[in-house]
């Protein structure tokens, strides 16, 4: 986000140049606007050009191109604008050099002036907004990647057969029980003590059961002996 705020301003900043380049004086004191776009092809005159036919034109264009590649958040669009501005520069130094025999640059009006200055600065400052920019297609959020995410295909959840589900009669839900059967389970036997015959629980001895009276199993109560005689 900051990257494209900066790139977004650097390049403004550039485009601003260019279009202000042909206001300022270009060479010996004559002024870019007063340089026809056909000059540029067929060599440099004297002849005067109108603002919207002179070396202006593709400047313009240039600024508009940075306009909509700032709005757009494209790099190429801007990319493309500083190469205008830079490429349209060059030629003009080509004609005029051939048109002057030379190019010089002097401190008292003679030569490469200022026009031309900013016109190299803003094509310059075109590129390094490209540069710094990150467009849309740079990023994890880019859109191509996310058309290509909804493009793949979704597998439909499959459920598992009913064999291998265990489901419970009052609502028909998974559960963790493994019991199948409509009715309840079975209680198991209530608690009734410990076992009286497991020698494990045995903590005392248990007193032998009481017997009947002439019993001779009962140790309590023996059985009479018939008196003698």
């Amino acid at each position: 986000m900051i990257r494209n705020i900066l790139g977004s301003l650097v390049a403004l900043a550039g485009a601003a140049s260019a279009v202000l380049s042909p206001f300022r004086d270009w060479y010996d004191g004559r002024a870019g606007r007063d340089y026809r776009v056909r000059d540029l092809f067929e060599g440099i005159t004297a002849t005067e050009s109108g603002v919207l036919v002179s070396i202006l034109l593709p400047f313009l264009f240039a600024a508009l191109l940075v306009i909509a590649g700032v709005v757009l958040r494209s790099r190429l669009a801007v990319a493309l604008a500083g190469l205008v501005v830079l490429g349209f520069t060059i030629l003009w130094m080509v004609r005029q050099g051939q048109a002057a025999g030379s190019l010089t640059v002097g401190g008292d009006g003679a030569g490469l002036q200022v026009g031309v200055v900013n016109a190299w600065a803003g094509g310059v400052l075109m590129l390094i907004g490209a540069l710094l920019m990150r467009g849309r297609g740079w990023g994890r959020g880019s859109a191509r990647a996310r058309r290509e995410r909804e493009r793949e295909p979704v597998e439909p959840y499959a459920a598992p057969p009913a064999d291998q589900v265990d489901m419970w009669p009052p609502t028909q839900e998974p559960g963790m029980s493994t019991h199948t059967s409509p009715w309840p389970e079975p209680e198991v036997d209530p608690y009734t003590g410990p076992d009286p015959h497991d020698p494990r629980t045995r903590s005392y001895p248990q007193a032998p059961p009481p017997g009947r009276p002439g019993d001779p199993r009962d140790p309590v109560h023996p059985p009479r002996q018939p008196p003698e005689g």
